[in-house]
């Protein structure tokens, strides 16, 4: 993880561009003007390794959303730039970037986003027949068995439980092997159970697939799932966690919403 200050990395030994999955150099993002102007990011570096989970923190209005979205390509930055593998987003044409959306990113959303007249299959293979691409079918039967959906996959989601829909979503962001996942409150529509295993199943896609994840949430418990965990306040990196755990995510969030505590 990379804030605003150069790191001891970057002075000796840098890392490529091509060690990383996506990057945000230095991201601006404000909304309003004058007086009701509110910045939601303030000049946010971040660097985001292949192969890792990564989940993003901070309280309501620190901007975690917003660096999400702009990472993704959802949402246009103010200044700045942002890079998917080798690519700068930042600089694509509306066309290009719906490309490099349907190509390179995949997405998981908290409200599922299932289409209901489909079937499990069909809305896991609905970017790529869109796209008009051939599914890899030893990497989709690879995908299917991880989120262990095989029995249900000629079933609407009307017939899915909370987690099995999850699961569905979850396995169309992978189906595509595509350069990265942002996840954005995953688990918050769902009960403790079926939360651990969506979560459970993403931790996996990073380990046993080789998958990157940024997830966006509130839940200390979804965060420990993680490899690291960025903290934001204010449109702002203010801390980073290796290793995290449910405890000491909950211990550090408090910090954040104690007045005048400076984030250590």
């Amino acid at each position: 993880m990379k804030n605003t200050a150069p790191s001891t990395a970057d002075a000796h030994s840098a890392p490529g561009a091509g060690d990383f999955a996506a990057r945000a150099l230095r991201v601006a993002k404000a909304y309003g003007s004058g007086d009701a102007q509110v910045v939601a990011l303030d000049g946010v570096s971040l660097d985001v390794p292949r192969g890792r989970f990564m989940a993003i923190m901070g309280p309501s209005g620190s901007g975690k959303s917003t660096l999400m979205h702009c990472m993704a390509g959802l949402d246009a930055v103010d200044s700045g730039e942002v890079h998917i593998g080798g690519t700068e987003v930042t600089r694509l044409k509306d066309k290009q970037l719906t490309r490099l959306r349907r190509d390179k990113v995949g997405f998981v959303f908290q409200a599922f986003n299932l289409v209901p007249t489909l079937t499990a299959l069909e809305n896991i293979t609905l970017p790529m027949d869109i796209a008009g691409r051939k599914a890899d079918r030893q990497w989709l039967d690879q995908v299917i068995d991880t989120v262990g959906l095989r029995p249900r996959l000629g079933h609407r989601p009307s017939e899915l439980s909370g987690g099995q829909q999850q699961r569905v979503a979850c396995a169309r962001a992978l189906a595509s092997r595509p350069e990265i996942i942002f996840a954005d409150e995953p688990t918050g529509n769902l009960d403790s159970r079926s939360g651990a295993e969506v979560l459970g199943f993403l931790r996996s896609s990073v380990r046993e697939m080789g998958q990157t994840i940024v997830m966006v949430t509130h839940d200390p418990s979804a965060a420990a799932y993680a490899d690291e965990v960025v903290f934001l306040t204010d449109g702002r990196i203010v801390d980073s966690m290796a290793a995290p755990t449910a405890e000491r995510v909950l211990e550090r969030m408090k910090g954040f919403e104690l007045p005048g505590v400076a984030a250590r």
